[in-house]
């Protein structure tokens, strides 16, 4: 495993990280996994409070196999549920609890989208808990994770002596949310730069538009598109952890592998040229950048929101039929009296749009999805299919 040096403390990190949020079902899975990225040299894992069952499983895992020593810990306070002053304190000891630890190697603000956030937070005293925090040990560094506008990040950035950063950030998002501007925003303040997203949900590894995976296979035969999504990462002296979300050994051991051998400034002018290819083939074929990471979820009204977006990009990627059938079998719930969870249902309430990390415009966007993927014929299909049924 190759290593980066944290320029704050001078701490060796792995260049790959675990990310936790995406943990496999199985406890013998979870396990495997986590205890083979350690042996494989793997010493940053990504967690937070808001990752359903996330820490608890994380910390089970590293104090059976007594392995807390050998890794660094990230973690995530939930800022929207500190109300009062005595909240921080209150969701930090619960993390603490779950991850069986008594101490945070890699603290983070969770979901930052603006400095309008630090300063509220700021007023419930975060600045002296943060302080208290660190002298005493308990919080070795601190960060936030960013989710907003380009224009929002260096405010957000200066508003703070902070430690570390987390960013989304990969070759179809070079100008999105902080962008390529941020990272070396980042870099330029001597911190360092945790990335997530690499993949963006997985969308960059599978199932991408053929005219992208034509590219990718005639550049380099065999490569696989989580390879050249890694390695755009890798290649960038200014990235320092790339956090990814592995819940199969196959995953592991190929990213594992690519880490090992994209050193900084690898990438030749020719794949460069290959991926701003790419960025167009894949920006032409997926119409809503949506990640799958549920963050907007449960709808009040039921919408399937990740799902009818992941049917509705499908129906572009690999063909309308495709689309439709997946949009069918995940959202519209042909079992379901309620009739499923379909675009159908969405009533433009807008409780979704503070939620989402990529500000997409839920609402408006599902309107489009229902126009294209609930046709009448198609309703009329279901409905039909749905009686018969029972």
């Amino acid at each position: 495993m190759l290593y980066r040096t944290n320029p704050k403390n001078g701490v060796e990190l792995s260049r790959l990280g675990f990310g936790c949020m995406r943990l496999p079902g199985s406890p013998a899975q979870r396990e495997e996994l986590i205890t083979s990225a350690v042996n494989a040299g793997i010493n940053y894992f990504d967690t937070a409070y808001l990752y359903p069952g996330s820490e608890a499983a994380l910390g089970a895992i590293l104090k059976k196999n007594d392995l807390r020593a050998k890794v660094f810990i990230a973690d995530k306070l939930p800022h929207a549920k500190c109300k009062e002053p005595g909240d921080i304190e209150k969701l930090f000891a619960e993390s603490l609890k779950r991850l069986q630890t008594d101490y945070i190697d890699y603290y983070l603000i969770h979901n930052m989208g603006s400095a309008d956030i630090w300063e509220r937070l700021e007023g419930l005293g975060i600045r002296e808990w943060i302080a208290d925090k660190k002298e005493k040990g308990i919080i070795k560094q601190i960060g936030f994770s960013f989710h907003g506008k380009a224009v929002n990040f260096e405010p957000l950035l200066d508003a703070y002596d902070w430690d570390f950063c987390q960013i989304q950030y990969n070759y179809m998002n070079e100008n999105y949310q902080a962008g390529t501007a941020g990272l070396k925003a980042i870099h330029e303040k001597g911190m360092a730069a945790v990335i997530m997203e690499p993949l963006l949900g997985g969308r960059l590894a599978k199932d991408l538009p053929k005219a992208a995976m034509e590219l990718f296979d005639k550049a380099a035969p065999g490569r696989t598109p989580a390879a050249w999504g890694l390695k755009w990462l890798w290649d960038k002296p200014e990235v320092t952890v790339v956090l990814s979300g592995m819940n199969a050994m196959a995953q592991l051991r190929e990213n594992i592998g690519i880490a090992d051998e994209t050193p900084v400034g690898s990438l030749t002018e020719e794949e460069r040229g290959v991926y701003r290819q790419a960025y167009t083939a894949v920006s032409e074929a997926y119409k809503v950048p949506c990640t799958g990471c549920n963050y907007c979820m449960p709808c009040p009204y039921g919408v399937n929101i990740p799902g009818c977006f992941s049917g509705y990009n499908m129906s572009y990627v690999l063909g309308y039929f495709s689309g439709v059938q997946a949009y069918v079998n995940s959202v519209m719930g042909l079992g379901s009296k309620s009739g499923g969870g379909g675009a159908g249902k969405c009533t433009q309430c807008g409780a979704c749009l503070p939620k989402c990390p990529q500000n997409i415009e839920i609402p408006d966007r599902l309107k489009e999805v229902r126009k294209r993927m609930e046709p009448a014929p198609v309703r009329v299909a279901l409905a039909v299919i749905r009686k018969f049924l029972g």
